[in-house]
């Protein structure tokens, strides 16, 4: 490799999954990945503009970047790339003079000739259209991915982009309207990742269950993925409860593939909430759905995400989301303070709920997540699980892999097993983590309740 690349990425898994395939494209034209910025011709940060401050935060980092480039005598190429790129382009042009490129999520695949645009006109170059069905199309199937790697698991973008239109969420002006890809496209990346050593797979999507490719769903695109010879386990998120279908709550009872942990965010356990953030569902549709899900796979567990502090939430609408939480009994759960973001309706509201408030708020949520998160995991304690161990752990003979529920569990195992599928009897709990012992008997079919 002639040139090198150095990619930082913020935000969710979909833009991991964008940051590898960035570094794909590149890699034709001589870029090897390098750990550290000031080792790079060429750096990327790949944003998010979901979290609080996440515009601040760019700028920060590209100030730093900015002045390695100046050390450098201008020999380095800076890049903004995501959703902060996509919505702040022509002001971050503006005030950071050092950036040579910004293009949005749907763009990406074009980095090539976006270089060569800058390199040919010494101008910075903007690339922010929604071109999502060419995006794709212009990858490889077959991902570059490190040959010391002994990753086996893997991201794969089947859906993106949002229709929507929650008050409270940019998503649909950063990355579009819903788009889905098609399944033999997925099917053929996949298949490479499989060769590659991959045995599980997540399925990504800003609302992945409202996948749909002609007669295909999610459920289907599932059903055909677990034929793959070598993938063993599937997951998928995010999902939104208005896209639950039939056919995908099926699938979590009769696919042993599919992994029995689902992440379906509701937001708020407030009707008029849920009705002011335009979710198009009730607290009462969604336990219902609760139920049904539980029906079809009784070992599920369940996530899901929260916002406190929405603009207009009083004590009692607050109670409403506290009492969800207690019926529903999370495995785990992402809750934040609500921060308005520019251009979504939610923030043009004159009711914003007071700082202290929403902090008081977020601690007693945050409170009662912990103690179900704990309960759960204490719950598989005496059982054994079925572990894909991925990396070594910090001490001497130390594996880590991850549960079916997707907690991490280390056990002292052999280091040929990495890669592998083993049976872990759960001793004890830890803060983020399960400890187990490797045993080679029969499997029980242990889970946690």
């Amino acid at each position: 490799m002639s040139k090198s690349v150095f990619v930082k990425t913020y935000g969710c898994q979909m833009n991991v999954y964008d940051s590898q395939r960035m570094q794909d494209v590149l890699a034709p034209l001589g870029y090897g990945v390098v750990d550290r910025p000031e080792d790079a011709d060429l750096v990327i940060l790949n944003t998010c503009h979901i979290r609080e401050k996440a515009v601040e935060k760019v700028y920060s980092e590209l100030g730093r970047y900015r002045d390695m480039k100046l050390a450098r005598g201008g020999n380095m190429t800076i890049a903004v790339a995501g959703c902060v790129g996509q919505a702040e382009a022509h002001e971050i042009t503006r005030r950071m003079k050092s950036v040579d490129l910004v293009f949005g999520p749907q763009t990406y695949h074009r980095l090539p000739e976006l270089l060569k645009q800058r390199e040919t006109t010494g101008l910075a170059v903007v690339e922010t259209e929604f071109a999502v069905d060419d995006k794709f199309k212009g990858l490889a199937t077959e991902q570059v991915r490190n040959p010391t790697s002994r990753s086996v698991t893997a991201f794969l973008t089947i859906q993106e982009g949002c229709d929507k239109f929650c008050t409270f969420c940019v998503v649909p002006y950063t990355r579009g309207a819903e788009f889905s890809r098609e399944p033999a496209q997925i099917v053929e990346e996949a298949k490479k990742l499989a060769d590659q050593g991959v045995r599980e797979l997540t399925l990504l999507g800003q609302n992945v269950n409202a996948y749909h490719s002609g007669s295909a769903t999610l459920a289907s695109l599932i059903t055909e993925l677990s034929h793959i010879s070598g993938i063993q386990r599937i997951r998928y998120m995010t999902s939104h409860p208005r896209d639950m279908s039939d056919d995908l709550i099926e699938a979590h009872g009769a696919n042993p593939k599919l992994m029995p942990y689902l992440h379906l965010p509701i937001q708020s356990g407030s009707d008029r909430v849920l009705k002011a953030m335009n979710r198009g569902h009730t607290a009462a549709d969604y336990l219902k759905l609760i139920e049904r899900i539980r029906a079809a796979q009784p070992r599920m567990a369940l996530t899901s995400d929260f916002i406190v502090g929405f603009p207009g939430e009083n004590d009692s609408e607050f109670e409403d989301t506290l009492q969800l939480v207690r019926d529903v009994r999370y495995a785990a759960a992402y809750s934040f303070k609500y921060s308005p973001r520019p251009g979504t309706p939610a923030a043009e509201r004159d009711d914003q709920v007071p700082e202290d408030v929403k902090n008081e708020r977020l601690a007693r949520l945050q409170t009662l997540i912990t103690q179900q998160q704990a309960a759960f995991n204490h719950s598989c304690v005496g059982q054994t699980l079925s572990v894909l161990l991925e990396k070594p752990g910090r001490q001497n003979g130390q594996l880590i892999g991850r549960s079916p529920y997707l907690q991490s569990v280390h056990l002292e195992a052999p280091d040929h097993l990495l890669g592998s599928f083993v049976d872990a009897y759960i001793l004890g709990v830890g803060p983020n983590s399960l400890s187990g012992q490797y045993t080679e008997s029969e499997p029980t079919g242990g889970h946690c309740i």
